[in-house]
C-alpha cells in the first residue's frame, strides 16, 4: 500500500518539476490527525532552493485531484497529510482476501539462500542459549521461504572438536561401547569429562590426543563418535520439535572435513599460510582494522584442525553444492571475530566468491532479571527441555479452568501457548539487542505477547464460527476503528519486505501486534454479530476472516502455531 502511495505522489512530485523520488508516503506519526503523510517538501527545499510550504502546496493540489485520497492537507513547516477514501482500503482488502499471499507480493529477484543456525555441540543437552538462533534463524527461513527465495536450512553441529575427544575418553573408560551409549548416558558423562580435563592432565593430554585421533578417523573412535552424533541428533529432534524448528541438513563439522585438505592446499598455493609458534595461520587483517584482526589458527600446533579450518571448509562445500548467493550464520554476537576471521580468508582464497554474501547475524544474548545470561536458580545453565516443561506447566495454570478448551486438549494447547509466549518474547526484540526473560510477563494474555495475539485470534474463531452461515463480503467501511485495521492489514507487505532487508523478524512480530491491537479496537467498537444491516455484517465479518488469515500467516512466518479457543 505504501509503495502503491508513494508511486501516486512521486508522479505528482515529478508533474511539478521535482524530484519524483521526494515522494516517499509514509504512516503517519500523528494518526488523530491523518492516516499518512509525505515529508518530501521539507527534505527537498534545500536543493531546489524553494520555501517548503511552497513545494508541498503545488504538490498538494496535484494529489488532491488523484481519485485515491479523501483529504489532501499541508501543514507547517511542509508536512503533506493525507487521508485515503474508503473505496482505496476496500479495494485493497479484496484483493488481499482474494489472494492466496493476501496481497505480499513474491519477490522479482530470488536467491538461494543457505542459513545456518543453532548449530548445537553434539554430547551436550540443548540449553536456553541455543534458543535464541535456532528460532531466529527458523523465522528468517519461512519468511525468505515465503517471499520466493530458495533457503537451504543447515543445523552445522559442532562434531569435531575438543568435547568429541573428552567423551571419548571418558567412555572408553568407563568400559562403554557403542551400544551403551543413550541420551542419558551422554548427559552424565559430558560433564565428568570436561571436569576432569579442567583438573587432570593426563585426562586433558588424553583427550586432546583423541580429538586427533577422532579427526584422523582412527576407526574405534569413528565407532564411538558415530554412535555419539546419532544419539545427541535424537535428542535435538525432539526439543526442535517442540519448538517448530526444522532443518534440511544436519551436515556438521565432521562431514566439511573431507574439504579441509582443498582448503589447506588453496592457502598453500597462494602462500597464505605461515607458521606461528608451531600453528599454521592465515593473516586477515587489513589497513583499516583498528584494532588489527588476529591472524586465523588453520591448524594447531598439535596438528588438530581449528573451528577456523572447518567453517572455511564448510563455506567450500556449500559453494560446491548449493552455488549459494548468500550464507547467513545466526550465531551468539561474541562470535564476531570469528566470523569476521573465517569470511577474510573465504574471501581472500577465493573460495568464497567475491560476489557471495557471507553474513554473520549475531544474535543478542537472552538474559534473567539480573541482566546477566539467564541461569537456573542455582546458577548452573538451564536446559532448553526444562525450560520449555516450565512454560508449558505455568501455561496450564492459566487455562485450567478455562470453560472454552477441553480438558483432553489443555495439555496440547498449553505447550503451544508456551511455546508462542517464549517465541513472541524472543521474536518481538531485534536480533541484536540483549533482552530479559520474563516467563510470567510472556505468558500474559494482555500486552505485547504472543499469548495476546492467540487470545485475539480465539476471539476471531469464536465470531467466524457463530456466523458460519454467512458470507463475509467487502462492502463498506463504518468507522475509524475499521479503517485503523484496514491500514494495519494492508501493510503486511511492506513489514516483510523490511523483514527481509534487515534479515530482522522483529518487523513481522511487530506488524503481528498491531493487527491484533487494531482488531480489538474494532471489536469493542463495532457490532458484528449483533449488526442489523445485513451489509455492514458482512463487511465487519469479511474483516474478521481477513484479519484471521493474516494474522495466522504472520504467526506461520514467526513459527507459532495458534489455539483453537483460550
Amino acid at each position: 500500500m505504501l509503495d502503491q502511495l508513494s508511486a501516486i505522489a512521486a508522479a505528482a512530485f515529478e508533474q511539478c518539476g521535482f524530484d519524483p523520488a521526494l515522494g516517499r508516503v509514509i504512516l503517519s506519526n500523528r494518526p488523530q490527525l491523518c492516516q499518512f503523510q509525505c515529508d518530501g517538501a521539507m527534505k527537498g527545499a534545500k536543493q531546489l532552493r524553494r520555501p517548503p510550504m511552497e513545494i508541498a502546496k503545488a504538490v498538494a493540489e496535484k494529489l488532491a485531484e488523484h481519485p485515491a485520497f479523501a483529504m489532501v492537507d499541508v501543514a507547517p513547516p511542509g508536512f503533506i497529510n493525507l487521508n485515503v477514501t474508503d473505496e482505496f482500503l476496500l479495494q485493497g482488502l479484496a484483493i488481499a482476501a482474494s489472494d492466496a499471499r493476501f496481497g505480499v507480493p513474491a519477490t522479482e529477484n530470488p536467491r538461494t539462500i543457505v542459513l545456518d543456525y543453532c548449530g548445537p555441540n553434539v554430547a551436550k543437552p540443548l540449553h536456553v542459549g541455543h534458543l535464541r538462533p535456532a528460532i531466529i534463524g527458523e523465522s528468517l527461513k519461512r519468511l525468505m521461504k515465503f517471499l520466493g527465495h530458495k533457503v537451504i536450512a543447515d543445523n552445522h553441529l559442532g562434531d569435531w572438536g575438543l568435547q568429541m575427544g573428552q567423551v571419548i575418553a571418558q567412555l572408553e573408560e568407563l568400559g562403554k561401547t557403542a551400544d551403551d551409549i543413550t541420551g542419558p548416558l551422554l548427559s552424565e558423562v559430558y560433564p565428568q569429562a570436561s571436569a576432569r580435563s579442567k583438573t587432570d592432565p593426563d585426562f586433558r593430554k588424553k583427550a586432546q590426543d583423541y580429538t586427533v585421533a577422532w579427526q584422523q578417523r582412527e576407526p574405534d573412535k569413528v565407532v564411538l563418535g558415530e554412535k555419539i552424533i546419532e544419539v545427541s541428533c535424537e535428542n535435538f529432534r525432539e526439543d526442535f520439535a517442540v519448538l517448530g524448528v526444522s532443518y534440511d541438513y544436519w551436515y556438521g563439522e565432521s562431514y566439511a572435513a573431507q574439504f579441509v585438505p582443498a582448503v589447506l592446499d588453496t592457502l598453500k598455493q597462494q602462500n597464505l599460510l605461515r607458521l606461528d609458534d608451531g600453528a599454521q595461520v592465515v593473516d586477515v587483517t587489513r589497513d583499516d582494522d583498528n584494532p588489527p584482526l588476529p591472524p586465523a589458527i588453520m591448524i594447531k600446533s598439535d596438528g588438530a584442525c581449528n573451528y577456523e579450518t572447518t567453517d572455511v571448509a564448510t563455506i567450500l562445500q556449500r559453494v560446491q553444492e548449493f552455488a549459494p548467493d548468500d550464507i547467513w550464520y545466526v550465531v551468539d554476537k561474541r562470535q564476531a571475530l570469528h566470523f569476521k576471521q573465517v569470511f577474510r580468508v573465504a574471501h581472500n582464497s577465493g573460495i568464497a566468491p567475491e560476489d557471495l554474501h557471507l553474513v554473520h547475524i549475531g544474535n543478542g544474548t537472552m538474559n534473567g532479571a539480573d541482566g546477566r545470561p539467564f541461569k537456573t536458580r542455582d546458577g548452573g545453565t538451564m536446559r532448553l527441555s526444562d525450560l520449555l516443561e516450565q512454560a508449558t506447566a505455568q501455561a496450564m495454570e492459566k487455562i485450567a479452568d478455562s470453560a472454552y478448551i477441553l480438558d483432553s486438549e489443555k495439555p496440547q494447547a498449553a505447550q503451544k501457548i508456551a511455546v508462542a509466549s517464549i517465541k513472541f518474547g524472543d521474536l518481538s526484540n531485534h536480533w541484536a539487542k540483549d533482552y530479559v526473560f520474563d516467563l510470567q510477563k510472556f505468558l500474559s494474555f494482555e500486552g505485547k505477547t504472543g499469548s495476546y495475539i492467540l487470545y485475539m485470534l480465539a476471539r476471531i474463531n469464536s465470531i467466524l464460527g457463530k456466523a458460519s452461515d454467512d458470507t463475509p463480503q467487502f462492502a463498506q467501511l463504518t468507522g475509524d476503528a475499521e479503517r485503523e485495521l484496514a491500514i494495519a492489514l494492508l501493510q503486511t507487505g511492506q513489514q516483510f519486505a523490511q523483514a527481509a532487508a534487515q534479515q530482522a523478524p522483529n518487523f513481522v512480530a511487530e506488524s503481528a501486534y498491531t493487527i491484533a491491537v487494531a482488531f480489538a479496537k474494532f471489536y469493542h467498537n463495532s457490532n458484528i454479530l449483533n449488526e442489523t444491516c445485513a451489509q455492514t455484517r458482512a463487511s465487519r465479518l469479511a474483516l474478521c476472516k481477513l484479519t484471521q488469515d493474516i494474522l495466522l500467516l504472520h504467526l506461520d512466518i514467526l513459527g507459532i502455531e495458534a489455539v483453537e479457543a483460550m
